[in-house]
């Protein structure tokens, strides 16, 4: 299907599916004619065009030649009252090892028992992924410590070429910081499935910012993450401050979005929200956000809500637009704890 897709792309540059809003629930067909999508089989394959776009600019996904062996090793340990923090590294592909945090109730450890287990990641930040487990300065970053209060395994891995994860990026082969990222995560998904105390396929994402689409990009190529939380993570491209885009193509992100005029990149988040039908997701788009704008998050939302429609899943997709800035508060974080216990308890 991939494959399909990508030959797809290749007949057009120009396909206007791509970031028309109105047209999501299109497709190609096999006489090149754009129709529409009238069914899950129909969407299944524009969905296939939507990874095949995201490769196109971010790099093939990895496959079988760097699932080498996790060798999780445990490099300090400590007692949190109700959970244990672990900082562990592991191996996601030959060659590479990444940093982690790992957050273990203690009512699970010993006991037999298999409970759901969230990824969650950091935004950017000078700390990087010690903000998400009570190491930084604000309580609204550090969602892994009230997830780990509420009962879930957490996994805090670090980001590519912040604080002090600093991958060869070219030298392992990838063409972006954000495919990178998305294979750590993938292997972090792997390594929590080999816990004795986890619960295999029952997972979720959550993240603020750059961890906001971070968890987006991972959920739309592992199905395994069951409910996807994105707090001020995204709007379209075309919208981005107000079409310039650079932020998103430095080596950590993305880099060859400069490679394209905005109307002709592969892929845009209308796509990825609809790409995670029916999935849950939950999303919170500040009125104020100094990032990303409230305004285009809706209208993605309008757009991808017409495939939840096609799922009979409409209830699955959620967005917030509380009166803040550019964070996370409290009552968001309670909405999503919520929507995370109805699709993983």
């Amino acid at each position: 299907m991939i494959a399909y897709a990508t030959n797809l792309l290749a007949q057009s540059s120009n396909d206007p599916t791509r970031l028309d809003r109105a047209k999501l629930l299109t497709y190609r067909n096999a006489a090149g004619a754009i129709v529409p999508a009238t069914s899950i089989e129909h969407w299944q394959q524009r969905r296939a065009a939507i990874l095949a776009g995201m490769q196109e600019v971010m790099g093939p996904l990895p496959g079988k030649e760097k699932r080498s062996a996790l060798q999780m090793e445990t490099q300090e340990e400590v007692d949190c009252g109700s959970y244990i923090r672990r900082l562990i590294t592991y191996s996601p592909e030959p060659k590479g090892r990444i940093p982690a945090y790992l957050l273990i109730p203690k009512g699970v450890l010993n006991s037999g028992k298999r409970v759901p287990a969230m990824l969650c990641l950091h935004q950017t930040h000078a700390l990087g992924h010690k903000v998400v487990v009570g190491l930084g300065n604000s309580p609204n970053d550090a969602y892994g410590v009230e997830l780990a209060e509420l009962g879930y395994v957490c996994l805090a891995p670090a980001y590519p070429r912040l604080a002090n994860y600093q991958p060869d990026l070219k030298g392992l082969g990838y063409q972006s910081g954000t495919m990178k990222a998305i294979w750590d995560n993938i292997r972090g998904l792997d390594l929590l499935e080999s816990l004795p105390f986890v619960q295999p396929g029952k997972f979720g994402a959550i993240g603020h910012s750059l961890g906001g689409h971070n968890s987006i990009y991972t959920a739309v190529f592992d199905e395994r993450i069951k409910v996807v939380v994105s707090s001020c993570g995204f709007d379209s491209f075309l919208d981005y401050m107000n079409g310039n885009i650079k932020g998103w193509t430095s080596d950590r992100y993305m880099p060859k979005l400069l490679q394209y005029p905005l109307a002709e990149i592969p892929f845009d988040f209308h796509e990825l929200i609809g790409a995670l039908a029916p999935r849950a997701c939950f999303v919170s788009a500040p009125f104020y956000d100094h990032n990303f704008k409230w305004q285009s998050v809706f209208q993605i939302e309008e757009a991808a809500s017409k495939v939840y429609q096609l799922y009979g899943a409409e209830k699955q997709l959620r967005v917030e637009h509380p009166k803040c800035a550019h964070e996370f508060p409290k009552e968001m974080r309670e909405a999503a704890y919520k929507i995370i216990g109805e699709q993983l308890r």
